[in-house]
């Protein structure tokens, strides 16, 4: 008997759902409500190739070897470093009669559920893939459950640029309803009442990156009064200025909470009231809190957070902040990501250049 949510694919330890497992059964036959999906490219998530990357000193040999260990051994893509894992694209093999997720076969799909709970053989060895990049060519089968989620790919964008965006296209959704909710109900930094409702300001921390980009495009399209993007090094600057997502870019160190903080304060003339954190090192939660104002709203996006870091940095500065953990799943996030890139030149071209610098 299956379990809608993939219980019956948990071989290690019992009584626990796939994300938490350590070893998931990968074996290609479905169960009556399952999607088996044949594997063409996977996505691992920025936190998780950082990671990797940084263990063996850019070595990608050694970067596919340990990224082969892991889907070998646990029968899923889930880094036991930094507990993430990607997502994937490929096309519909088989489909159970009682399947509820619309799919059929031939249909090329990208899930957008994590690799870390989705069962995963690789058969090529990832030959194809030089380990130097987050995009892994491969061939090899995944299983969807009944509580999966997946998206047929849009015929009319490259797969390899589809996959980048539906990776991430829970930032801009979360990002568009927490600006929204603070426009409606909430009191802005200002104090100021806008059109519709108060005016709210944004800080994308990581804002040159797939899901800043994205998010602060959402947060524009969402009525966003101000917007501020922060980026590391002047390249990123330069990147996000040309691609005008932002009112003002700046540049700081975001594990630096005093610099952060004063980097968006100045661009602002006040605390933000949404801060989003989209990079993926450690360290950034207790500057991400000092950006942002009383009564404000913290998203983090990064697989790098530690939520105990926030928790207590946000007590231990006495923050009135609402903290929300970006689960990565939100009604219509798929297509309004894909919205945003196809409407959004800015957004169109970070993407690329992302791409072809990878």
């Amino acid at each position: 008997m299956t379990s809608p949510v993939g219980l019956h694919r948990v071989l290690e330890p019992t009584g626990v759902l796939p994300q938490a497992a350590t070893r998931l059964d990968a074996s290609p036959e479905i169960g009556p409500d399952e999607v088996r999906v044949r594997v063409e490219r996977l996505n691992l998530d920025a936190a998780s190739f950082r990671q990797l990357a940084g263990k063996h000193g850019g070595d990608g040999a050694a970067v596919r070897a340990e990224v082969l260990g892991i889907i070998s051994s646990r029968g899923k893509m889930h880094n036991p470093v930094t507990g993430s894992g990607g997502m994937l694209i490929g096309t519909v093999d088989e489909v159970g009669p009682d399947s509820p997720l619309g799919l059929k076969p031939g249909d090329r799909v990208a899930t957008l559920v994590s690799l870390t709970l989705t069962p995963l053989a690789v058969t090529d060895g990832l030959a194809g893939w030089d380990g130097r990049g987050e995009q892994v060519p491969c061939a090899g089968h995944a299983i969807l459950f009944a509580r999966s989620i997946a998206a047929v790919l849009p015929e009319d964008l490259d797969p390899q640029l589809s996959l980048a965006v539906l990776d991430v296209c829970g930032a801009p959704a979360l990002t568009a309803r927490v600006v929204e909710r603070h426009r409606m109900d909430g009191r802005s930094a200002s104090g100021q009442p806008g059109r519709g409702g108060h005016d709210v300001s944004v800080a994308v921390i990581g804002g040159a990156g797939k899901s800043g980009s994205l998010a602060l495009a959402a947060a524009r399209r969402a009525g966003a009064t101000r917007t501020v993007g922060v980026v590391p090094v002047p390249a990123e600057r330069d990147r996000l200025v040309a691609a005008d997502l932002a009112d003002e870019v700046v540049l700081a160190d975001a594990r630096d909470p005093v610099a952060l903080s004063a980097a968006v304060t100045g661009a602002l003339g006040a605390p933000a009231d949404v801060t989003v954190v989209c990079v993926d090192v450690p360290g950034c939660e207790h500057g991400a809190i000092l950006a942002t104002a009383d009564g404000g709203t913290v998203i983090f996006f990064s697989m790098a957070t530690s939520f105990a870091a926030a928790a207590l940095g946000a007590e231990g500065l006495a923050a009135d902040v609402t903290m929300l953990v970006g689960n990565g799943y939100l009604p219509g996030h798929a297509d309004l990501a894909v919205g945003l890139l196809r409407e959004v030149p800015g957004v169109r071209a970070l993407f690329e250049a992302r791409l072809a610098a990878d």
